[in-house]
């Protein structure tokens, strides 16, 4: 009879392996899809063990999948507060969930297989080019610059946190523990904090506010991007024209959101802080929608209009394969150009000396739309199963969209109903709207016959 178990478990451990093998050579984006499910109960499992609470056993099931969904797609949004409902085990599990979210579950995979076999298979680096958008050849150097570059940066981040996280804790340890959770969470934008509440105590501390900042910025522009400029330092017209694209994009969306935080809310908000706190707060304020989800002031004070902004900024996000959400900023840029392009009566959408291909231009329409689908039905359906005004609403469907994690304050009162939504928000915004298309398509159509063009009124 054992004999017969064995066999049985044998067999379908090999079929599992070939139905794994058959959707990552045929559907990698589904393969994607469901591991980043499976990673997110496993999370959710762990977080409704009776000592993974302050008080054991009090974590609820919407609390624990909400948790372990915002730190498996990084963004932050929580229902409870991390630092006081969860012990040191929860917390711990919190930021394994955001460390393996921010490498991607496939990356993850890639490196292990690596690390046994010296080598990567076919299989992982279909999987792995799939969720970081790189060419199959290129897999190996990239996930040696995305272990690289996260340590280090992480390293970086604890070290220079660390000193001011002392003075708040008061031990050793407890610094240390915390600074790395701090160092993993800025640098996956992921946006938990335990060092408190939240970061209203440092929003004057530059030891503690610029780290931040540059850790997000670090996290959110994209791995590719520093792997591009790592190997071109020095020469920065061999940038690829994604480097270029992603780099000025970004950095004038920061510069006009750090403009427009501070032109907005000076008086405001801001009205009782010092200069340098105001100073900061705007450079903090102004980096955080990238989809880093911290903030040094109560986001549910601010006005309307600076919602506004940062509704826009969080839409955007960050860079592609990034730690960060959004439809990215390569969409919008190549929105913004294709409609420039349009208005000169230009055949082309040019860039930087390159012609960017029509399909690519399809493609960012399609993310953008489907962005904004997703994020228009999840807003009217909260706003019919809550009481809460749309401005509200619509700030932190959002954030849960492009997996930013700040909020006006209202995640937590919303009903269960509307909880799962967030839920399944964080899920999409963090597989990207692209990769969510493609594992739906159940094949690439192929069409020998064209039917006659013929063209429609527009505007």
């Amino acid at each position: 009879m054992a004999e017969v178990h064995t066999a049985k478990r044998r067999h379908l451990a090999s079929r599992l392996r070939e139905h794994i093998d058959h959707l990552a050579r045929h559907s990698p984006a589904r393969l994607v899809m469901l591991v980043f499910a499976f990673i997110i109960l496993i999370i959710t499992s762990l977080l409704l063990m009776p000592f993974a609470t302050v008080e054991p056993g009090t974590a609820t099931f919407i609390e624990a999948l909400f948790t372990a969904t915002s730190a498996v797609c990084v963004t932050g949004l929580t229902v409870v507060d991390t630092a006081s409902h969860w012990t040191g085990f929860g917390q711990v599990v919190v930021v394994i969930g955001v460390q393996i979210g921010g490498w991607g579950v496939m990356t993850l995979a890639s490196i292990l297989a690596r690390a046994v076999s010296r080598h990567i298979g076919l299989t992982q680096r279909i999987l792995a080019a799939s969720e970081r958008k790189s060419r199959l050849g290129d897999v190996g150097a990239l996930l040696q610059s995305v272990v690289i570059t996260s340590l280090t940066v992480e390293g970086l981040l604890v070290a220079v946190m660390f000193p001011s996280i002392m003075e708040e804790r008061g031990t050793f340890l407890g610094a240390l523990g915390h600074s790395i959770f701090m160092a993993v969470s800025t640098f996956n934008n992921a946006g938990f904090v335990i060092i408190g509440p939240d970061l209203t105590p440092f929003v004057g501390n530059w030891a503690i506010s610029l780290p931040i900042i540059l850790g997000t910025v670090a996290g959110a522009i994209g791995f590719p991007v520093i792997h591009n400029i790592a190997h071109n330092l020095r020469s920065p017209k061999r940038w690829s024209l994604h480097t270029k694209i992603t780099v000025v994009t970004y950095v004038a969306l920061w510069v006009a959101g750090i403009v427009m935080v501070a032109a907005f809310e000076w008086n405001g908000a801001f009205s009782d802080l010092t200069t340098n706190e105001k100073v900061l707060a705007s450079f903090f304020q102004g980096t955080t929608p990238r989809s880093s989800g911290m903030s040094t002031v109560d986001i549910g004070s601010l006005s309307e209009a600076t919602w506004f902004v940062m509704d826009a900024l969080m839409f955007i996000g960050a860079g592609s394969a990034s730690t960060g959400g959004g439809i990215k900023v390569t969409t919008f840029a190549v929105l913004l150009l294709a409609i420039v392009a349009e208005a000169r009566g230009d055949r082309d959408t040019e860039a930087f000396g390159k012609r960017i291909p029509p399909d690519v231009i399809r493609l960012s329409i399609s993310a953008a739309f489907l962005g904004a689908f997703l994020v228009g039905t999840s807003t009217l359906i909260i706003l019919q199963q809550s009481d809460f005004p749309l401005s509200r609403v619509l700030f932190d469907v959002i954030s849960a969209f492009a997996t930013c994690g700040l909020s006006t304050g209202i995640t937590a009162d919303l009903p269960d109903s509307a909880k799962l939504i967030l839920v399944l928000l964080m899920y999409l915004g963090r597989l990207g709207t692209m990769t969510f298309a493609a594992a739906l398509a159940l094949r690439t159509r192929r069409r020998v016959i064209r039917l006659p063009e013929d063209r429609p009124i527009i505007g």
